[in-house]
């Protein structure tokens, strides 16, 4: 189909304006076409693989996650279908330099937030500089008032943090968006390196790669840290919305990773101003809660007490959705 003289101009003119980034970038291969260094070995063992032997393990990967039931809901009008998790057989490989900015740039980022977010909760001295204006953030439905003054543990409200990173260039990464409310998708990041190491053994002998299987050791560490002070042996429970969520996979999987009770709202009381776990062995007082997706209350646990002595430690609390609205990107 030919393009009108109009819609040509208008690329054109689009090509001509666009930033050094319009291109992507080949992360394999250099300008040149030589193979960059990060991706020697792997180039080397794609060279003596057919096409049909790629195949061939691209099934195989989807048979195993079918198998491992590694699958995220799908919503849509007449019902929900279960989709299994989009797999790559040519992983992004990083040099240690390389990692070493993305890592910097998101601890960075991941601080910027959180004092953003105790400002708007305390002195809000952002607003009163006029760098955002209160409206953005007041009349946000996310923005909650209850939290005004609250000092959570250690000053942090994002405990955990997932980046979305697009590369531009050798040393470029742009940001595409923060997911601090609650991010997920990290199950299926630690399932996808052992999926691989199982198809492509090679690819990983002799290579100095970071590990990804400590993941749920340094998550149960980080929520542990914010319980309170007089819990000698934190109980730390993960709050699910129930098997129909989409991430429930995930649910399950951290839960039994970090060894703690996956739990629903039903199982949770408050009494005498704490929260309680209950159990076959009676209740148990529970120090920490992980809250994974929305929650907007369900029958015997009362959310208006979150700011309170009833949820004295809680992961990702309903509370300062602000920080991952896109909007406020261009702001940041």
């Amino acid at each position: 189909m030919a393009l009108s003289a109009e819609r040509i101009r208008v690329e054109e003119t689009a090509e001509a304006s666009s930033p050094p980034f319009h291109r992507f970038f080949d992360e394999m291969r250099a300008p040149d076409g030589t193979v960059r260094h990060a991706y020697a070995e792997l180039a080397g063992l794609l060279d003596n693989l057919s096409i049909d032997s790629l195949v061939t393990k691209q099934n195989a990967a989807e048979e195993l996650f079918r198998r491992l039931g590694i699958t995220f809901a799908v919503y849509a009008e007449g019902g929900s279908t279960e989709r299994l998790i989009p797999f790559d057989l040519i992983p992004r490989i990083l040099d240690r330099s390389e990692w070493d900015l993305v890592e910097r740039g998101c601890i960075q980022r991941v601080k910027a937030i959180n004092v953003f977010l105790y400002d708007i909760y305390h002195d809000q001295e952002i607003i009163k500089a006029g760098l955002v204006p209160p409206e953005l953030i007041l009349l946000n439905p996310a923005f909650r008032p209850e939290m005004l003054g609250i000092e959570p543990p250690n000053n942090v409200y994002a405990h955990i943090a997932g980046i979305d990173l697009i590369r531009t260039g050798e040393r470029d990464f742009f940001v595409l968006e923060d997911n601090v409310r609650t991010p997920s998708g990290v199950s299926y990041v630690l399932e996808n390196r052992e999926i691989m190491m199982r198809l492509f053994p090679d690819a990983f002998a002799g290579q100095s790669i970071s590990p990804v299987g400590n993941y749920p050791d340094r998550l149960l560490e980080n929520l542990r840290a914010v319980a309170p002070s007089v819990a000698d042996d934190p109980v730390v429970v993960l709050l699910t919305p129930g098997r129909y969520n989409s991430a429930y996979f995930e649910h399950v999987f951290l839960a039994e990773q970090m060894g703690i009770e996956l739990v629903e709202g039903g199982d949770l009381f408050v009494r005498d101003g704490y929260v309680w776990m209950r159990t076959t062995e009676g209740p148990v007082k529970v120090d920490v809660i992980y809250r994974r997706r929305c929650l907007h209350g369900s029958a015997g646990f009362p959310l208006r007490l979150h700011a309170r002595r009833a949820w004295p430690a809680v992961g990702h609390p309903r509370r300062p959705g602000c920080a991952c609205q896109c909007a406020r990107h261009r702001r940041r």
